[in-house]
């Protein structure tokens, strides 16, 4: 909207003073002749800019003036909590917001106090999802911080995993949600289920993966918002959930003999919610320097993916349907690298 950007146009131009229209155009994103139009209103409704040639030209207010278009919208306010993180604010559909609400802020300090603000930008940044992934916003993320901010019950559509390859499966839960969390890259939305939907307990705590949630829509006959229980704490209990949800999934136990270089590695290529226990338990080193132990793992699939990275450095003594399975991916890597490679080129 052109009133939205006359008013960023504004505030650059009182928190920046001498950006050129080169410049004003590059943040506004907009044509240069734009820069000039947008001018000639701003002028026009009262706001006295003007342009200066030269080296120390560009735009500038009269002398004293300061606009007063600095008041935080409400959800302006809000993103100034997450400015930090601006892959989330970029997932929510808050960039924009955020970018106004930090121009408003820096337009209302002194230049002393506002060169500070921007140093600490330069000098810090918050890259939160995890390497060797492309992020993608799941689409129902918008609409679901909406619901968070305004605390409306919704009905979704949640793709729930199977177990042991089974194919996934739809189903249909309501939600309070209480709030979202960015964990590696990866977007989760914690809420309660209305109480009334429960056989006499308070509504039970749900943690869902919004990447998982294929439709969202306002609960049926939710006309007003939920009642947020004012004690809830997200992230000490996004803390407490983490943890307990790390060891649930550990749900198969592997037996291995590893050497003291494998013992080293371990932790590096097994899951910690389960390697910590497993070293505890580990027997004294033999002759060779080798330990036994036991390793909790989530399912022998993944703890063959684990721990193939060691190599000759791990034997798994059981199950014996994963040692089997390691003995024939030895056979087939020797078969591989058994003789000379043929010339290709």
């Amino acid at each position: 909207m052109r009133a939205a950007r006359l008013i960023r146009m504004a505030l650059l131009v009182q928190s920046s003073p001498g950006l050129t229209a080169v410049a004003l155009a590059r943040e506004l994103d907009v044509s240069r002749r734009t820069v000039i139009r947008d001018a000639q209103a701003l002028q026009e409704a009262g706001v006295p800019i003007r342009s200066e040639r030269g080296r120390a030209g560009g735009y500038h207010l009269a002398p004293g003036h300061r606009t007063r278009l600095t008041t935080l919208h409400p959800t302006e306010a809000e993103t100034l909590y997450l400015s930090g993180l601006p892959t989330a604010l970029r997932d929510l559909g808050l960039s924009a917001a955020a970018d106004t609400a930090r121009l408003k802020l820096s337009a209302t300090l002194l230049p002393s106090l506002r060169a500070a603000a921007e140093s600490s930008v330069r000098r810090f940044h918050l890259d939160a999802p995890a390497w060797f992934r492309e992020p993608a916003a799941p689409e129902p993320l918008p609409a679901l911080a909406r619901a968070v901010w305004s605390d409306r019950t919704v009905e979704l559509d949640y793709a729930r995993p199977g177990r042991d390859g089974a194919p996934s499966r739809t189903v249909t839960r309501l939600l309070e949600p209480y709030g979202l969390v960015l964990k590696a890259g990866v977007w989760y939305v914690v809420g309660r289920v209305p109480a009334e939907r429960t056989t006499g307990r308070d509504g039970a705590w749900r943690t869902y993966r919004v990447d998982r949630v294929t439709a969202l829509r306002p609960a049926p006959g939710a006309g007003e918002p939920f009642v947020r229980d004012p004690s809830f704490d997200l992230a000490g209990h996004w803390q407490a959930q983490a943890a307990g949800f790390a060891r649930a999934l550990l749900r198969e136990t592997v037996t291995v003999r590893l050497t003291e270089r494998g013992l080293r590695r371990l932790p590096s290529v097994a899951d910690p919610a389960g390697v910590a226990g497993a070293l505890a338990s580990a027997t004294a080193p033999d002759a060779a320097g080798k330990v036994v132990l036991d390793l909790p793992v989530e399912s022998q699939d993944v703890a063959f993916g684990q721990l193939t990275g060691l190599g000759a450095e791990v034997e798994v003594l059981a199950p014996a349907g994963l040692r089997a399975r390691f003995r024939e991916h030895a056979q087939a890597l020797a078969a591989v690298y058994g003789a000379e490679p043929e010339d290709q080129r």
